[in-house]
């Protein structure tokens, strides 16, 4: 895995993160991820700047949800939610 790229956005309450769908020499995609979904889906307690910590703790679950949204409406914002991940849908 490459290394984590993220920021912790406060206005939006989530964590900007970049992916590569193709691998480290294809494109750069970014995608964000709510803080609301972080607690509830991976139970994670951290607050603010502390998210990008577990962002990138989970990021192996997180990554292939964003590739699949990147391949559904490569494109679109992606925003990952709760919904993403099935469990809470």
């Amino acid at each position: 895995m490459m290394n984590f790229e993220g920021i912790y956005c406060f206005d939006t309450a989530s964590v900007r993160f970049a992916f590569y769908p193709d691998g480290p020499s294809g494109p750069r995609v970014l995608a964000q991820i709510s803080e609301e979904t972080l607690h509830d889906e991976f139970g994670v307690r951290e607050m603010g700047e502390h998210l990008l910590d577990a962002c990138q703790e989970h990021f192996r679950a997180i990554e292939p949800v964003a590739v699949a949204r990147y391949r559904a409406t490569p494109g679109g914002a992606i925003t990952l939610t709760i919904k993403d991940f099935g469990l809470h849908a």
